[in-house]
């Protein structure tokens, strides 16, 4: 497809998530851009009137509190982020509320968790949440819970967030507006020979050498994040542009379907949105260790057997998400477990047909079923 049909991808989107960072929210942490929020109201004013759904997910909060309290240098004790995190929420959510109003906009205010995501139910009511207020004509401004935020609980950055937010919607593109014009060959600002990747696909693993952005002292994320994030909002068949936030109405150029920043689209179709949610899963519950024939079954759409299984890692539950990984650590697909870890640890290596002389009970014959899987890497493990 030439470029001009790339770019109408996101210009026939009816759905979109827009994502700002914090270098942008905060003009490089001297405080909130409110004339930046305004432009970015202006333009998704202009987008819900053409019956575009916008979600706007926004970072902020830390460094606007970092701001209001004189910080220079983002901290890293978890109570400092999060006492940043709440005073800076504050005048986030009063900016945005300000700069869509003056477009006849409401906005709502929503803070997620990974909790919030993992829990299939939470998960089921923060789709019908986000939906509902699209629909009402409500710009969503979703943030990271930060106030209350752990090592265990995290995200680790609104570029992630982002991309489960455009998975959890079903929407068909998500803008990554940063303080860069895209992803490039190289480090710009290190290699005067970097040229901007126009478009490619989003899981190309190229890309991933090439974003050498590490994060500054106000924002987390780095261009990484951003392309890591594009092919996640893939697997539900969302096309992503990383575009700078600073150009001139980038929003409504984008829509128009201009030639703007890094266009990293989808190729394959959306999961079924049961196995969305399994991918969406940023923290797994333990680990099976897979032999090379489990791993090619289980790519070519079929149950995992606990005859495949070489090793079983973690103290899961029953039910809980579960990592199967190749024998060279390459995560192959995850699932919900059909038994506990030490069940598991039990029954590895050997048929079916023993589970119950193994456990004294039998509920299914496979440790992962297929329905209730989903693949993430389909290239066949190297021989061992």
């Amino acid at each position: 497809m030439d470029q001009i049909g790339m770019r109408s991808r996101i210009r026939n989107a009816r759905r979109l998530v827009v994502k700002v960072g914090s270098a942008l929210v905060t003009n490089n942490g001297s405080g909130l851009d409110t004339a930046a929020l305004e432009t970015w109201a202006s333009q998704i004013a202009a987008l819900r009137s053409d019956g575009k759904e916008v979600a706007l997910v926004s970072s902020g909060a830390i460094a606007a509190g970092m701001q209001r309290l004189g910080w220079t240098r983002r901290p890293k004790a978890v109570h400092q982020l999060q006492a940043a995190a709440a005073i800076g929420q504050m005048g986030l959510a009063q900016a945005y509320q300000s700069a869509f109003l003056g477009h006849g906009l409401q906005t709502a205010q929503i803070l997620l968790t990974h909790d919030d995501l993992a829990d299939r139910e939470r998960y089921l009511n923060a789709r019908s949440t986000l939906t509902t207020l699209l629909e009402l004509g409500v710009v969503p401004i979703i943030n990271e819970n930060d106030t209350v935020i752990t090592e265990e609980i995290k995200f680790g950055d609104n570029d992630t967030l982002g991309a489960l937010i455009a998975n959890l919607i079903e929407a068909e593109a998500l803008i990554i507006l940063t303080d860069q014009n895209g992803l490039y060959t190289a480090d710009p600002r290190k290699n005067a020979d970097a040229t901007l990747i126009s478009e490619g696909l989003a899981d190309d693993p190229s890309y991933d050498g090439m974003a050498g952005e590490s994060a500054s002292q106000i924002s987390k994320g780095g261009m990484l994040t951003k392309v890591r994030a594009a092919r996640r909002a893939a697997r539900s068949g969302a096309h992503t542009v990383i575009a700078s936030g600073r150009d001139a109405n980038v929003l409504l150029r984008l829509a128009a379907g201009e030639e703007v920043g890094s266009l990293l689209h989808a190729a394959s179709s959306p999961l079924q949105a049961r196995k969305q949610w399994l991918a969406d899963h940023l923290q797994v519950a333990g680990s099976v260790i897979l032999d090379d024939g489990a791993c090619r079954a289980l790519i070519q759409g079929r149950s995992l057997l606990p005859v495949g299984v070489r090793s079983v890692i973690g103290d899961f539950a029953r039910g809980e998400v579960v990592s199967c990984l190749s024998l060279a650590g390459r995560e192959i697909a995850r699932g919900l477990a059909n038994y506990a870890a030490g069940e598991c640890r039990r029954i590895a290596g050997r048929p079916s047909a023993e589970i119950e002389s193994l456990l004294g009970y039998v509920d299914e014959a496979e440790i992962i079923h297929r329905n209730n899987m989903v693949v993430l890497d389909r290239n066949p493990p190297e021989g061992h």
